[in-house]
């Protein structure tokens, strides 16, 4: 087992998308629910703390794994795709310093069932973080997956898959990072 531990930075704002789960109340236009239940789209700890879910990290990686389809050396064209896929997990969320109640948003005019090209539009709002920073721990289990391999595709997870709400992967330029520091650590399971 390998742990690739992961200082990175926005260089993008980041933005999230969660399910509100508050009911719409009898009577409640679209606009006044909207004012009230927006911030429930960040993911929040009990103490109010906005976070970066973990498989947001795991998922990116994933993703620009197989966008680089890299192939594995001396095994014809098989690519890496299923080693992340299956082999690299992230468990803690990133917790940011900053409250879901301070949050600022961003009102956009969008697609009502949150599929692009979809008829009906409203407005929502989405909480977006201008700037964020920490340390993120991937727990690499795959053998075949070289500190090499990983420091590539953690790279395009940044630049070309990005996370969360409008990130490249989704045609937008949200959530993008870099790396600040890397450290890669071989333990005995």
């Amino acid at each position: 087992m390998k742990r690739a531990i992961v200082k990175m930075r926005s260089v993008s704002p980041y933005s999230q998308s969660s399910k509100i789960q508050s009911a719409k109340g009898d009577r409640e236009k679209h606009d006044d629910y909207e004012t009230r239940t927006w911030r429930e789209r960040c993911h929040v700890t009990s103490d109010g703390d906005i976070f970066i879910p973990p498989m947001a990290f795991a998922n990116s990686l994933k993703e620009a794994a197989k966008y680089l389809s890299i192939q594995v050396s001396g095994q014809g064209k098989s690519t890496y795709t299923k080693n992340f896929e299956a082999g690299v997990m992230v468990l803690d969320p990133l917790v940011l310093p900053i409250k879901a109640s301070k949050v600022k948003g961003e009102t956009l005019f969008v697609p009502s069932d949150g599929k692009p090209g979809g008829g009906k539009r409203v407005e929502k709002t989405f909480p977006v973080i201008p700037l964020w920073e920490g340390t993120v721990e991937y727990i690499v289990l795959d053998d075949l997956i070289t500190e090499e391999v990983f420091r590539r595709v953690l790279v395009a997870s940044g630049t070309l898959i990005g996370i969360g709400r409008f990130r490249p992967r989704n045609r937008g330029y949200y959530g993008r990072f870099e790396i600040v520091s890397f450290s890669w650590h071989q333990e005995e399971l």
